[in-house]
Parts: structure tokens; sequence; C-alpha cells
């Protein structure tokens, strides 16, 4: 028995083989990620009207196992990332607007929710703070998804959606599929207006101060000033209990006076 070596696989073929006899091989392969290794992977063998079919024992890894490493890499760098409800299927992140950009200084709160079946289908994407441009609904944020899934692979992660994706969109917007045709039209006809329109969207709503809160931060501020309030009031209470004591004891020191004042008299 004689094997072909494809990779870490063995398939073996007929005895005698050699190099004159055709060779057929078709090979359908599913999501080869460099963080879980190769998916499932059949090869067919066509020689001499004989079939043989591999199936390699690595077996797919689900999806769930597929999010789970993915958004703890996300978590793990420099990004800020606020999960839903310890939801690893909704979090938010917030990105800054890639350098030399009209986008540049800008900052975004983003929405992201991962399907069941991420990474075979795209992950969902908005912006919650306004921006300008041709590829996202200035209303709700939602950024163009047959934008998202002509690039979109299963290969990528959610760090390549914050360092690459989301930065070359807008760098490079694509007028021609728009969801905000205003955006798209000034960018074809004067793009130094364009440029300057997304600058003015960056100072109104994309400024640290306009950014809105992620979800947990608001939390955290009303315990804080549930806090600060009940240390007002603790203090006001004392003061008040020490005002009290204070209060009484001049009415005894006006009793004794009245008492040795009545008692010279008498």
């Amino acid at each position: 028995m004689h094997f072909v070596t494809i990779g870490m696989n063995h398939i073996y073929h007929p005895v005698g083989l050699t190099s004159d006899y055709p060779l057929l091989i078709s090979i359908a392969i599913t999501n080869y990620s460099t963080l879980e290794g190769p998916s499932s992977v059949d090869i067919i063998f066509g020689i001499s009207d004989h079939l043989f079919k591999f199936a390699s024992k690595r077996k797919m890894s689900s999806p769930k196992r597929r999010i789970e490493t993915d958004v703890m890499k996300l978590l793990m760098s420099d990004y800020d990332v606020t999960l839903v409800n310890d939801s690893m299927q909704e979090f938010f992140v917030r990105f800054h607007g890639p350098t030399d950009t009209p986008f540049e200084h800008g900052i975004w709160k983003i929405h992201v929710e991962l399907p069941d079946q991420y990474p075979y289908k795209s992950p969902s994407i908005g912006f919650m703070n306004k921006i300008f441009h041709p590829n996202i609904d200035e209303m709700s944020g939602s950024v163009c998804l047959d934008v998202i899934n002509q690039t979109w692979s299963p290969m990528f992660d959610m760090l390549n959606i914050f360092e690459s994706f989301l930065p070359q969109l807008l760098r490079y917007p694509n007028p021609s599929d728009p969801l905000n045709n205003e955006a798209a039209t000034l960018l074809m006809r004067d793009p130094p207006s364009y440029n300057n329109r997304v600058k003015d969207y960056v100072s109104r709503y994309a400024t640290s101060d306009k950014v809105p809160r992620m979800k947990g931060e608001d939390d955290e501020e009303e315990d804080e000033d549930g806090d600060e309030d009940e240390s007002e009031e603790e203090s006001d209470s004392d003061s008040e209990m020490s005002d009290m004591g204070s209060l009484g004891g001049d009415s005894d020191d006006e009793h004794d006076e009245a008492g040795v004042k009545a008692g010279m008299d008498l």
C-alpha cells in the first residue's frame, strides 16, 4: 500500500500507482482557522474509475467555541470592550477613527452582535453615535451588510474587524452601494466638501465627551453618586445632631444662670 501525504493527512491509493496514472483531486475545505486548526476536509481521488474518499478525523470546532475564542482575544487587546449582560455574542467596543483621514480624532461606540452561525455568517455592526459615511446609515448607524458580506471571511476574527475592516471602510468608502445617499453623492461630486462634512460630524458627535457611555458605566456612576448622596446625608445628619446637642447645652447654661441669679435675689 502506498501513501500520498497532504499536509498532516495520509491518503492511501492502489498498489502500483505510477506517475503515468491520471490523478484527479477535488478538495473541499471549509474554515481553515489558524486558531482552531483545520476543519472537516473531504478529499476525493478519482483514479482509474476508482473513487477513494477521505474524511479527516479532526472535527469542526463549534461556532460557540469560536465565538468565545475570538471575543476573549478582543477582551485581552487594547480595545475598550463592554459585554452586554456578560454575553459573548453582544458587546460594545470603543473605536477610534483612522489617522490621515477626515475621521481622525473621532471616537465611536460600536455595537456588535455575533450570530449563532458565526464565523460562517458575518457579525452585525452598528455605530451608536452619528457618523457621515456613504455605507453607514446616519439614523440607525448600521453598516451596509453588502459591504460586510463582500469582505467577510470565516478566516477573520473580531480583531480583524477593528484593526482592518472598519479602518478600511472609513478610509475607502464605496459610494456605489450607499446607505447614506447624501454622503455618497457629496463624495462623488465634491470630495473636499465631503471631507469637511465628515469633520463637522466628528466635532459634533464623535468627541470623547459626546460618545455614549458604555453599558455598565452608567451603573457605576450612579453607584458613585449614590455613595456621595449617602455621605452628604450622613454629614447633614451629624451636623443636625451636633446642633441639637449645642442647643441643649445653651439651654442648660441659661437655666443654671437663672438659678444662680434667683439665689442672689433671695
